[in-house]
């Protein structure tokens, strides 16, 4: 089994609040894996150590091997949307990408238009991001995470705030980017959306990982 997440014995707390309670777990490559839980299980805190916005009181993270925090402040081949996806509000969707993709240098104008039409948005639509609907963003934060074609997706509650048709769609795309070989860590509330779209289940409580379906 290729393992592309290890995360061993980890431990996280804030003001002597224990929020990870001793997780233990690897995530194999090429699967949707879900965690389920309820707001203040932990899966955020969980997948910000992942990224390496928060880091462990105790225990170790790898991904692809490497020790986030230790080998690398921050893996290098991974897309996420982690709670509300921050876009410049007075610039478009496609001028957001654009800039994100600026930092990398790795993609151009006409590889992040093709991704916006991947999420069912219009590339060549003006209107600032400030004045897009939730679902809009939803999608656009999407468009962000997968743009350049990450192997590794962290997506934490991505269908929030999508109607019914754009959850069918986004969740046909995430099947798809699995398909295509892609190792996706999926956070959702809805039982539904773990139980269409994911390989593995783990729920998280009070901060403990619990293995639902291996």
């Amino acid at each position: 089994m290729d393992v592309a997440i290890s995360v061993q014995h980890v431990f996280k707390d804030f003001k002597g609040e224990q929020v990870l309670n001793d997780v233990h777990h690897d995530f194999e490559e090429g699967k949707i894996h879900g965690i389920v839980g309820n707001n203040g299980s932990g899966k955020t805190v969980l997948m910000k150590c992942i990224c390496g916005f928060l880091f462990p009181t105790s225990g170790k993270i790898f991904v692809d091997y490497e020790q986030v925090g230790k080998d690398m402040d921050f893996p290098e081949d991974l897309g996420l949307i982690i709670e509300t996806p921050g876009f410049l509000p007075q610039y478009s969707g496609m001028k957001n990408l654009e800039i994100l993709a600026s930092l990398k240098n790795k993609i151009g104008q006409k590889h992040i238009a093709e991704t916006i039409r991947r999420v069912g948005l219009d590339p060549s639509m003006k209107k600032p991001v400030g004045k897009y609907s939730l679902g809009m963003r939803q999608r656009l934060g999407i468009a962000q995470a997968i743009m350049e074609e990450p192997s590794l997706l962290i997506l934490d509650e991505p269908l929030n705030g999508l109607d019914k048709h754009g959850v069918q769609e986004m969740r046909t795309l995430i099947k798809g980017l699995r398909d295509e070989g892609r190792t996706i860590l999926l956070a959702s509330h809805n039982a539904q959306d773990i139980d269409e779209l994911c390989d593995t289940v783990c729920e998280m409580d009070a901060g403990v990982l619990t293995v639902v379906r291996d």
